[in-house]
């Protein structure tokens, strides 16, 4: 096993900088310090594809079977070097240097694993051996589509008793503009569900990439409906945490890359206002 030869930034989140197969260090920009990525699709493979993605050479598809063991013995070597090795002082910048979050990201879904009720449970086994902030984060970083899964249910039911914290994408609100932007076919009312589900069982923010395609900020129709479905959800009682607002940072590894272009901080700003005009709690990332 190795570690990263170079300074980690926020702009460089390579699944193998680590030299692993399933762990690797990211400096997040969101989080606000190291978090230890869980890469459940070293396969590439997702079954949505989002045209912001940095993913390279994309496909559709699951995760592949998880080695379990490797992943464990993964983990732990790498909160051995985070904390008892000299990681920290090569490798992260000084304001960077804590450990913030295990966040289950990677290079497609994570809950297509079918072992991920299983790895939710490894990560538990080995958090408890090391001596790591007690405010430290499992964070789940998904499209949400697979929530009606059994294994993915009992996963986030597990994560809740870890200090867990679901992510869920949520970028368009009009089926139109999912196809464009996520290029799937998944309606509001299953998604109204699967959030639901979510926030029942986990603790559960919903986060949504803003940007501009050939040069145009969503429209009204799109920020409307979008700010309409977040009054949906509250009306109806689902306890969603806020909303992670945030717009590029790295360059899409998708066809349509050319196409996208970083929103203007005020208008970003703006509609977070709005959000929190409805009562949300907002993160705001440019």
């Amino acid at each position: 096993m190795q570690v990263p030869s170079k300074l980690l930034n926020t702009v460089d989140h390579s699944r193998d900088s680590a030299g692993l197969t399933y762990v690797y260090p990211v400096v997040s920009r969101r989080a606000g310090g190291v978090s230890i990525g869980i890469n459940l699709n070293p396969n590439n493979a997702c079954n949505w594809r989002c045209i912001y993605c940095q993913v390279p050479d994309l496909k559709r598809g699951s995760a592949p079977p998880i080695d379990l063991k490797k992943l464990e013995t993964e983990l732990r070597y790498f909160l051995h070097e985070l904390i008892d090795g000299e990681f920290m002082q090569r490798h992260v910048p000084p304001e960077a240097r804590k450990i913030h979050d295990i966040a289950l990201s990677g290079n497609g879904e994570p809950t297509s694993a079918a072992e991920f009720d299983q790895v939710i449970e490894a990560i538990g086994r080995v958090t408890k051996d090391y001596a790591l902030p007690a405010d430290l984060k499992i964070v789940l970083i998904t499209n949400g589509s697979l929530i009606y899964r059994a294994n993915v249910q009992a996963g986030l039911k597990r994560m809740a008793a870890l200090n867990g914290e679901v992510w869920f994408k949520f970028d368009r609100a009009l089926l139109k503009e999912r196809q464009r932007i996520n290029n799937t076919y998944i309606g509001l009312k299953k998604i109204h569900s699967h959030i639901k589900i979510a926030a029942a069982l986990c603790p559960t923010w919903l986060q949504t990439c803003i940007f501009k395609i050939d040069g145009l900020p969503p429209g009204e129709e799109e920020v409307t409906a979008y700010l309409d479905f977040l009054q949906q959800l509250i009306g109806d009682g689902i306890p969603i945490r806020g909303v992670v607002l945030y717009g590029l940072a790295r360059p899409s590894l998708q066809p349509e890359a050319t196409r996208l272009f970083s929103i203007d901080e005020d208008w970003l700003t703006a509609h977070g206002a709005k959000i929190g005009a409805l009562g949300l709690p907002v993160k705001l990332n440019l």
